[in-house]
């Protein structure tokens, strides 16, 4: 009977979620160009599109957390975050920190990212990753967990 419900709710969570609107889902992206992870998220802000992390979204692709309402982001087991300084091409193209933006990307995070990025030393050269119980605490958690569990059962 336990597995019956798990697989009803999967299917009626899943149902729900591709009947009222879109989806997009992250799953490897390592980031660029700020800018145009803003431009590319600006249209998300108003869409009412569920936005799925399954994966690696580092760098400039967490901008998503701040262009996204909340309640229109989900994470799943295998959501990774991973969070660094900005940075422009120096000499022989080695990184240098540029202070601005980095200052423009942590105010564009919710308040609790920034406070675990604050509570690990800020924004640096270093990427410092969020993901497992503490991400899953943060983000309300997707139908795809919910479906590979029931089927698991």
């Amino acid at each position: 009977m336990k597995a019956i419900t798990g697989l009803l709710t999967a299917v009626f969570l899943w149902v729900g979620l591709s009947a009222s609107h879109a989806v997009v889902r992250i799953s490897d992206d390592r980031g660029g160009r700020i800018g145009t992870y803003v431009d590319k998220y600006q249209g998300l802000k108003t869409s009412g599109e569920t936005v799925i992390i399954d994966g690696l979204c580092a760098s400039a692709c967490t901008i998503v957390l701040g262009a996204v309402p909340h309640d229109k982001i989900c994470v799943t087991s295998r959501a990774s975050l991973g969070f660094h300084a900005a940075w422009d091409p120096g000499a022989g193209g080695r990184p240098v920190t540029n202070a601005e933006a980095t200052h423009m990307l942590y105010d564009m995070y919710p308040t609790n990212i920034r406070r675990w990025i604050r509570q690990r030393g800020g924004l640096t050269p270093h990427m410092i990753f969020l993901r497992g119980p503490q991400l899953m605490a943060m983000y309300k958690p997707c139908y795809l967990d919910a479906q590979a569990q029931a089927a698991a059962r």
